[in-house]
C-alpha cells in the first residue's frame, strides 16, 4: 500500500551558492499555484553552507529543507570539519539524508549509519535513509539481500519509525540514465516495506521513495507504480524548470 503523500526530494550534492535561491523561490512559486499541491511535499537538500539561510528563507513554505549528511557524534566534538545533527537542527533544517551511496562509498559503513540516524532522530530530524545495491550486486542477483542487510544493520526497533523515509537508490542508476525494469522496481519497493513491517511488528510502513536517474522524461516510467511515495532527484533537482517539469508530468 502507498502512502497517501507523494515526496519529491532534490539533492543538490556538491552544488549551489546563496544566489541559487533563486531555483528553489521558482519552485516554491510553482507550487503555491499547483491545483495539486496538497497531495505532495517537496524537500531540497543545499550544501551545508546553505543551510541555514535557505531553512530560514522557507520556514514558512510548501518547501522543507534537508541537510545532505551528518555527522555520527552528538552535539559539539574535536572532529575537524564535522557537522553533527544538533548543529543542523539549529540551524532551522528539519531533514536529513543519512545513508546516500555516495557517503557509503567514502567509508559509512551500517555501524555508522546507525549512529547517524539514531542521533539525527534524537534532535528531532526527519531522516531520508539511503539504500541500494550496486551493479555486481544486482547481476548476481542480491539485491534483495542486500537491502535486508542495510535496513537491518541500520535501524533499530526502538527509534521512531514515522521520522523516517526510506530512498531506495539502485547505485548502477544514478546518473546513468538506466532505471529498473517497473515490475523489478514494484517488487523491491514492496519488499522494503515488507521489511519494515517484520522489524516494527506494524502495519504501517514509512514512504519508501525511488532515486537514481530520475528526470522529466523517466517520470513517466513510473506513474503506475503506486507503491512509490515519491523520488529522490539528483541532476534534474539544481533547475527549476527540470524540477518543475518533473511535477507536472507526474500530475499531467
Amino acid at each position: 500500500m502507498a502512502n497517501n503523500m507523494k515526496y519529491f526530494i532534490g539533492n543538490w550534492k556538491m552544488f549551489g551558492v546563496p544566489k541559487s535561491i533563486k531555483i528553489i523561490s521558482k519552485i516554491n512559486s510553482y507550487i503555491k499555484k499547483h491545483k495539486f499541491n496538497k497531495k505532495y511535499k517537496v524537500i531540497i537538500a543545499p550544501p551545508f553552507t546553505l543551510l541555514e539561510t535557505f531553512s530560514k528563507k522557507f520556514k514558512n513554505t510548501k518547501i522543507s529543507i534537508s541537510a545532505q549528511n551528518c555527522y555520527q557524534k552528538d552535539y559539539f566534538s574535536s572532529d575537524t570539519g564535522s557537522i553533527s545533527p544538533y548543529m543542523i537542527k539549529n540551524l532551522g533544517t528539519k531533514f536529513v539524508i543519512i545513508g546516500h551511496s555516495d557517503n557509503r562509498d567514502q567509508g559509512d559503513t551500517d555501524k555508522i549509519i546507525k549512529k547517524k540516524i539514531n542521533i539525527a532522530l534524537k534532535n528531532n530530524l526527519k531522516v531520508i535513509f539511503c539504500i541500494g545495491e550496486n551493479k555486481l550486486q544486482k547481476q548476481k542477483r542480491k539485491t534483495l539481500a542486500v537491502l535486508k542487510k542495510q535496513i537491518q544493520g541500520s535501524l533499530e526497533r526502538k527509534i521512531n519509525k514515522d521520522n523516517i523515509v526510506v530512498a531506495y537508490e539502485p547505485i548502477w542508476s544514478i546518473g546513468t540514465g538506466i532505471v529498473p525494469n517497473p515490475n523489478d522496481l514494484r517488487k523491491t519497493v514492496n519488499y522494503i516495506k515488507d521489511e519494515f513491517r517484520n522489524i516494527f511488528k506494524t502495519k504501517k510502513t514509512p514512504p519508501v521513495l525511488y532515486g537514481g536517474s530520475v528526470d522529466s522524461q523517466t517520470i513517466e516510467i513510473f506513474l503506475d507504480i503506486s507503491e512509490i511515495d515519491g523520488f529522490l532527484i539528483g541532476g534534474a533537482s539544481k533547475s527549476s524548470k527540470n524540477f518543475i517539469d518533473i511535477i507536472k508530468n507526474y500530475y499531467k
